[in-house]
């Protein structure tokens, strides 16, 4: 099995990650409805290529994740939040999350940060289980915060130092 090749994002790449964004969505993970037409560039204020890392393989992008600021003040400049991670269902099983995740920690420590974090639905266990085989551990928890597809669902804050 090819090792993922991982890149920091291009402008280029807007049409190809929206295309995957729509195509992961869940609400396994998502807390936004399902993306209808016409449909956001995958690029904008919130999130610039600079802040996205891709993964491919065979030269085509199969996941996903975006780093940015947990808050823009300059007492918290030293955590990294990680804001959104998706991989394409053929390339699941392949460490394609685990690679992504670990360029991420890479990347923040590159950019002077001293911690990571991320929220994560309670109900997405397979994400749970990547996150704490990475060292996160659960910091909090939002009980019920989301009512998705008819059932209140957690938000799990996760973190670790870097």
């Amino acid at each position: 099995m090819p090792e993922p090749y991982i890149r920091t994002a291009l402008p280029d790449d807007d049409e190809e990650l929206a295309v995957l964004d729509r195509a992961t969505w869940s609400h396994l993970h998502a807390v936004l409805p399902r993306p209808e037409p016409p449909y956001e560039p995958f690029f904008g204020e919130r999130h610039a290529p600079e802040d996205t890392l891709v993964a491919e393989l065979d030269r085509r992008i199969v996941g996903y994740i975006r780093l940015g600021l947990a808050y823009k003040l300059a007492a918290n400049a030293h955590v990294r939040q990680i804001q959104g991670l998706a991989v394409a269902e053929e390339a699941r099983g392949q460490g394609v999350a685990r690679a992504l995740l670990r360029a991420a920690m890479d990347e923040a420590r590159r950019r002077g940060a001293r911690r990571i974090r991320l929220a994560v639905l309670g109900h997405n266990a397979p994400a749970r289980r990547l996150y704490a085989s990475e060292g996160f551990a659960v910091e909090g928890v939002l009980p019920g915060e989301f009512l998705l597809d008819g059932e209140y669902v957690d938000d799990v804050i996760m973190g670790r130092p870097l």
